[in-house]
């Protein structure tokens, strides 16, 4: 046997693990969903018959919770998506600068990343009770009656959005410094020889060199929030009155909670063609956006 059969064998068999989990654990289930969509299946029952698209008009024609559903996936990426960029691109900028505590701060606002995401909905749950919850409180300190946040459907929505925002907010963070740190400095000096200002070296400078980080960033956080399931599960269950219900926890609740496998595997093959269109969109765009000239 040749040095370059025998080379070439041994890097089948290193990826060998990986190739096989990805057909067990990632391949496997995505085709077992389209096909489980394409049936009337019970998870109780274990009973299962081929209905064919059944599902898939069901969801779109008689189903109204359906539409309800995702108009509230819809409002909470609208919420979360730009809040979330837009606080960790400010946060990046203001501590790209080498000035004092900058680790401590970055260090604080990296934080709730590596919290259990079980732990800090749990903690805010509490944190937002209407009578006993700490943010009431303090807000009775100032003579304001604060809402009871996760039983109104507005504040509910809002509260998620929020919780959301600040779990994931020192990832993008740190990526967007990244980036940031990364622009190199002559194109600053040349455009305050050239009398730019503050936003003015923003806007020519630093946003279009960090557009390729501000593109990844865009497809992870929208990607990611359309499959939040945790935050909503803990704090609110989808209520008051299916306020909060987004598509992924309308997907456990009709297969998990009503045993209707089939109804659940059709709405997670709608998940699934949502997020990949967008994903494809986005990277298309990224192609034309992350263009500029040196």
């Amino acid at each position: 046997m040749t040095q370059a059969r025998r080379n070439s064998i041994s890097g089948y068999l290193f990826i060998a693990p990986q190739f096989v989990g990805f057909l067990v654990f990632v391949l496997g289930p995505i085709v077992a969903v389209f096909v489980f969509s394409l049936q009337s299946r019970s998870l109780l029952t274990g009973e299962s018959t081929f209905i064919g698209l059944q599902n898939f008009r069901r969801m779109f024609f008689e189903d109204g919770l359906f539409l309800v559903t995702m108009r509230n996936t819809l409002v909470f990426a609208g919420g979360l998506v730009p809040a979330n960029m837009a606080l960790a691109l400010g946060l990046a900028l203001a501590l790209s600068r080498g000035r004092r505590g900058v680790g401590f701060f970055r260090t604080v606002y990296f934080a709730p990343v590596v919290t259990s995401a079980v732990a800090w909905a749990i903690v805010w749950r509490f944190l937002l009770e209407a009578d006993r919850g700490l943010v009431n409180q303090y807000l009775s300190v100032f003579s304001i009656t604060g809402p009871n946040w996760l039983r109104e459907p507005g504040w509910a929505m809002l509260s998620v959005i929020v919780n959301r925002v600040l779990k994931n907010l020192g990832m993008n963070m740190v990526i967007f410094l990244a980036a940031v740190i990364n622009v190199p400095g002559e194109y600053y000096e040349a455009a305050t020889l050239e009398g730019a200002n503050a936003v003015q070296r923003f806007r020519h400078v630093t946003f279009p060199h960090i557009m390729p980080t501000t593109m990844m960033v865009l497809v992870i956080t929208l990607v990611g929030s359309f499959k939040v399931f945790d935050t909503i599960m803990l704090m609110t269950q989808g209520g008051p009155g299916h306020a909060t219900t987004v598509l992924v926890y309308y997907i456990y609740f009709q297969g998990f909670r009503v045993f209707r496998t089939g109804y659940a595997s059709a709405l997670s093959v709608v998940l699934f063609v949502v997020v990949f269109a967008l994903t494809l969109a986005q990277w298309s765009a990224r192609k034309r956006l992350s263009h500029y000239e040196t």
